[in-house]
């Protein structure tokens, strides 16, 4: 993955669901989440000068970064999750498939790029990251529809 290309595309069309200079956030090794404003992280040698890619860029070497490529919320009842991204799309889910992922609610998800590396993890976060216990969590690949459509938005927003 060229990471720092990915992030551009990402930026370009970020605007339905969030603030482009807010699509990254750092993530701990423990997967908890840090700052979500990286024009306000005064480490990591980052000058004023720098775009936000390279910022980004100079962040990985120490931490891991998500980016933010959507939302996601479960409607109860009718087993339907509403996906908000780049396009919103609407899923009915089995009552198999929503039994495994409704539990998390209201979350955003996106792709957690490992420090050091080129490598990601696709995943979800807490939508604020204001909690004491706010974190990433990976969601597992699986053949059911809910994850295929995420792994197909992130596919589109990937570039090698």
């Amino acid at each position: 993955m060229n990471v720092k290309e990915t992030i551009k595309n990402i930026r370009a069309t970020c605007n339905n669901y969030v603030d482009p200079d807010l699509v990254a956030t750092v993530i701990h090794d423990n997967y908890y989440m840090g700052s979500s404003n990286i024009h306000e992280l005064d480490k990591f040698d980052l000058k004023k000068e720098d775009s936000f890619e390279e910022k980004i860029l100079k962040i990985l070497k120490h931490e891991n970064i998500f980016l933010n490529i959507g939302m996601y919320t479960f409607v109860p009842i009718i087993n339907e999750c509403d996906i908000y991204s780049t396009e919103d799309c609407n899923l009915k889910l089995s009552e198999e498939e929503f039994e495994k992922y409704a539990n998390e609610k209201e979350r955003v998800f996106g792709i957690l790029i490992k420090k050091g590396t080129d490598e990601y993890i696709i995943g979800s976060c807490d939508l604020c990251g204001c909690s004491i216990d706010a974190a990433f969590k990976e969601i597992e690949p699986s053949e059911l529809d809910f994850y295929k459509k995420i792994k197909e938005i992130i596919d589109s927003k990937i570039i090698y």
